[in-house]
């Protein structure tokens, strides 16, 4: 079994530079749903993670806690690629993964951040693990029953 190379804040930074090469903004929000159908498509395919760090049942869906907080401070507004994708950025870095982060972004990278909030709030993963005022993580096994039929 291939190790994972990437953790959860180095493929947030490869969907806001990808963001920025496309010329589309990315929120908090929305950077959080496509952290979440990027570990679950992952999941799904292999079986494996695409990073280590847990994934949250939050009100507004799923949320890395580690990412979210390096972005938090851009709140609701698009996230500035020149602060928070680091000088050192290098997409051979992400050669690896990129065919498959491509596939996530073009699935689900046309819709709105509140189009995604809403698509989670109907899927089994968050559903299953939301408990109000409680963030629940949401399992590697609800992730591979979920996106592994899809």
């Amino acid at each position: 079994m291939a190790p994972v190379v990437h953790n959860a804040l180095q493929i947030a930074h490869w969907f806001v530079a990808w963001a920025e090469e496309l010329d589309a903004d990315l929120s908090n929000l929305k950077l959080q749903k496509l952290l979440y159908y990027a570990q679950g498509e992952h999941i799904g395919a292999t079986g494996r993670k695409l990073f280590f760090e847990p994934i949250q049942a939050w009100q507004h869906g799923p949320v890395v806690a580690e990412v979210y907080h390096e972005a938090k401070k851009w709140g609701r507004n698009p996230i500035d690629p020149d602060e928070f994708v680091p000088e050192n950025f290098d997409w051979d870095d992400y050669s690896d993964v990129q065919d498959e982060l491509v596939k996530v972004w073009r699935e689900y990278g046309v819709y709105s951040a509140w189009a995604l909030r809403e698509k989670t709030h109907g899927e089994a993963p968050w559903v299953d693990a939301f408990h109000p005022g409680r963030n629940v993580e949401i399992t590697d096994a609800a992730l591979k029953a979920f996106f592994g039929t899809h």
